[in-house]
């Protein structure tokens, strides 16, 4: 369920509101355990991603590091590659 957590530290670009976004939005949806919440839950579900989205914008500001910022192109390149040795191509199945 959390597969969509990346790293957004150290990055050029820097990570995108949208993508702090679904960061915090996955992780409530792994905390509270539900992929939606019901209309008894929303409001409180809402509340969470908002505070967590705070929380991770005002962390990843307020981290500091001396190494050169990664290639969001690189890095991609890079997990596509691991994805494929991992779990093969749909063309070699």
């Amino acid at each position: 369920m959390c597969r969509n957590i990346r790293p957004l530290f150290n990055f050029e670009p820097p990570a995108t509101e949208e993508e702090i976004r679904a960061a915090a939005l996955q992780f409530v949806r792994k905390v509270s355990g539900f992929t939606r919440a019901s209309k008894a839950n929303q409001v409180a579900f809402d509340a969470a991603v908002e505070q967590v989205t705070g929380a991770a914008r005002v962390l990843v500001a307020s981290l500091v590091t001396n190494a050169p910022p990664l290639d969001r192109e690189v890095e991609r390149a890079k997990a596509k590659a691991r994805s494929a040795k991992r779990f093969g191509t749909a063309s070699s199945a």
